[in-house]
Parts: structure tokens; C-alpha cells; sequence
């Protein structure tokens, strides 16, 4: 299927979100749920699949659909066309803190593979599917290495990455160790395994995990200083185990409140007299 040439513009800064803009007749095709707004004269289509075999017929459909479900995606893509006559705007935003990664397909061979769910939005035509790693190691090891996303076609692709992005280019044969939660998206010429830490107590006790992603040149890899997995675990971590309901931590974080006034009050008033203020 031909790709539309889309134009897009990339805003914001901890919180990214990126306008793609269409001419008439033009589509692009978003993840579910991504969407933040569009103008008036762009129609939406929910569709099986991505959108890229429907001049495949149902099988086709059903393909593309069962790719998105292996990789845990949603089997549901939402494509927005410009009916209009002029030129219109539609916004996808990031569902975490980070950055939104711009690549056009062509620069890296027309392939791209990338962490599960890390997909955003892509023009018409790109064609969403599933990236096997064909090593027994990555397969029991690797997590969510195991099944990657990878995006075909020549056409803008955009990914989205927590916290800050590093792009390092690999030469023939250097090889990076990576945390396999860090590891956002590589090109197909970089090849891609699981390593042990090493060490019983490095493994047991380092808090790094017990495997590293392993990618060796060349090509191109893009990494993430903020992985959703590890923001998740922060914030429940953080979050009150005593399984109360939200009134409830409501009502006793008001009384919290109101007892640290009462207690600043009563310790600001014994400050006075010790220091022997007398007015």
C-alpha cells in the first residue's frame, strides 16, 4: 500500500505531543486512546488490524489484527483522513512523561524494531507488525524482549520513549549492554541478545535484574533514561498498602493536615515563650 507523506510538528517538552498535518485525501493512523484533538473536516475509522491490508480482504484484516494481539497491542487502530478540501491538523499525545521519536522508515531501511505498546502514530500505509526474537535465551529471558513491535514501510513513523532518549550509533561489531526495559526501538541490522550479569550476588542483590539487552552494531538503537515499567513500580511503591478507599485516604490526609497545623501552632507558641517574647 503507498504511504501518505504526512507533515508533522513535534511540541512540547517533558510531556510531548506531535500534530500531524494532512492535506486532503490524506490519512494518518493512530493507536487507540492516542488521539488529543483534531480539526474540524478530519473523519475517524475505527479499523481491524492497522489499516495497511485493506486491499487484502478479511484474511488480510485478520492477520494484521492477530500480529497486533501476539505483541499486546490493541487489535484496534483508529485511521483519521482528511475529507476536507484544505489542510487539517490532528494531535496524538504520549501516555507518559518522555519524548516522541520521529523516523522515517526510509532513513532505516524501511524497518523498524521496537518495545511492545511503544507505538504512537504513523502515516497511512505503515504496516504494523510483530518481531520474533529468534534466540532460545531472549525467549525465556527476555521479557518483553521476547515479542517486539516492528513497523514496515516508508513512511513517517513516531514512537514514544519516558523520560530523556539517547540515540547511539553502533559500529560493525560494538556491542552495548542495556537494561531490557531501557531498550526502545533498534534497526534490523543490529542484532539483539540476552546476557547474564554475572556474579550470584550481583544478580541477587544489585537491583539491575539478572539479564542485560545485549545489541551489537551495525545500526542504529534508541534507549530510554524512564521505562513505564519502572515509573509503575515507583508510584505503587510510593502508593498506601493499607488498602483503604480514596475517601477514606482523603479523610485522613485532611485530619493529617489539620493536625500538623495543630501541632505547628502549638509548637510555634511554646517557641515564644521559651524565647521569652513578650509581646
Amino acid at each position: 500500500m503507498a504511504m501518505d507523506v504526512v507533515d508533522y510538528e513535534i511540541k512540547g517538552a517533558e510531556m510531548q505531543f506531535v500534530e500531524v498535518e494532512l492535506d486532503p485525501g490524506e490519512a494518518a493512523v493512530g493507536e487507540a486512546g492516542s488521539m488529543m484533538f483534531m480539526e474540524n473536516g478530519i473523519v475517524l475509522d475505527t479499523v481491524f488490524g492497522d489499516g495497511s491490508q485493506q486491499n487484502s480482504g478479511l484474511w488480510g484484516a485478520l492477520v494484521g489484527a492477530g500480529k497486533r494481539l501476539i505483541s499486546g497491542a490493541n487489535v484496534f487502530t483508529t485511521v483519521f483522513m482528511n475529507q476536507s478540501g484544505q489542510k487539517r491538523r490532528v494531535a496524538f499525545a504520549t501516555p507518559v512523561p518522555g519524548k516522541i521519536l520521529a523516523i522515517d522508515l526510509r532513513t532505516v531501511g524501511g524497518s523498524l524494531i521496537c518495545q511492545k505498546q511503544s507505538f504512537l502514530c504513523a502515516a497511512r500505509g505503515v504496516s504494523l507488525g510483530i518481531a520474533f526474537q529468534q534466540r532460545l535465551g531472549v525467549g525465556f529471558f527476555g521479557g518483553d524482549g521476547f515479542v517486539m513491535q516492528r513497523l514496515d514501510g516508508d513512511g513517517m513513523a513516531f514512537v514514544h520513549a519516558g523520560g530523556t532518549v539517547e540515540k547511539r550509533e553502533l559500529q560493525p561489531g560494538e556491542t552495548l549492554l542495556i537494561d531490557h526495559g531501557c531498550l526502545v526501538a533498534f534497526t534490523q541490522t543490529v542484532n539483539f541478545e540476552i546476557q547474564y550479569v554475572g556474579g550470584i550476588k550481583t544478580a541477587l542483590f544489585g537491583g539491575e535484574g539478572l539479564f542485560f539487552a545485549k545489541v551489537t552494531g551495525p545500526g542504529t538503537v534508541w534507549i530510554q533514561s524512564l521505562p513505564f515499567s519502572r515509573l509503575a513500580s515507583r508510584v505503587f511503591a510510593a502508593a498506601p498498602q493499607n488498602g483503604g478507599s480514596s475517601d477514606r485516604a482523603g479523610s485522613s490526609s485532611g485530619l493529617g493536615v489539620v493536625g500538623g497545623l495543630a501541632t505547628g501552632g502549638i509548637l510555634g507558641g511554646l517557641g515564644s515563650l521559651l524565647s521569652g517574647d513578650d509581646d
